[in-house]
């Protein structure tokens, strides 16, 4: 098996709304477990029973995982780190831009590029930064 890398995202309190959108807008299959539903539970404030432990979202080999366990520094968010999808075609392309800058901000709307292939990039209603990447050379 190839050594590979996964995007993990952490939230304060909505990672079951955020994963529920990412699903919306890029498909694929969707599983989380909550901190009540692990060994955990018992040592965790009630409230925090529903919060998630652990989300995945997989479609291929697209895999978002996610949790609602933030540090005692709090949720950071920056723009440090970016979620890159190569996109298969340029209708997977703009249906996914358009699907994630609803209620964020298009930083970059999808044009073709200088180096041959569309590419654009956001800003997600949940603070994190997107590229999006269709090159119909690399098929």
């Amino acid at each position: 098996m190839m050594t590979s890398i996964h995007s993990y995202l952490t939230f304060a309190g909505n990672c079951r709304e955020a994963m529920t959108f990412y699903q919306h807008c890029l498909g694929g299959d969707l599983n989380f477990q909550t901190i009540g539903e692990s060994p955990l539970s018992e040592k965790m404030p009630a409230q925090m029973k529903n919060y998630i432990l652990h989300a995945t979202l997989c479609k291929g080999m697209l895999r978002i995982m996610a949790s609602d366990m933030v540090g005692n520094e709090g949720l950071l968010r920056g723009n440090a780190v970016s979620l890159m999808l190569n996109c298969s075609s340029e209708e997977e392309a703009r249906t996914c831009y358009n699907r994630l800058v609803e209620g964020g901000t298009a930083t970059h709307p999808l044009e073709n590029s200088f180096w041959g292939a569309l590419f654009g990039d956001l800003k997600d209603k949940y603070g994190n930064y997107w590229l999006l990447h269709f090159d119909e050379n690399q098929k």
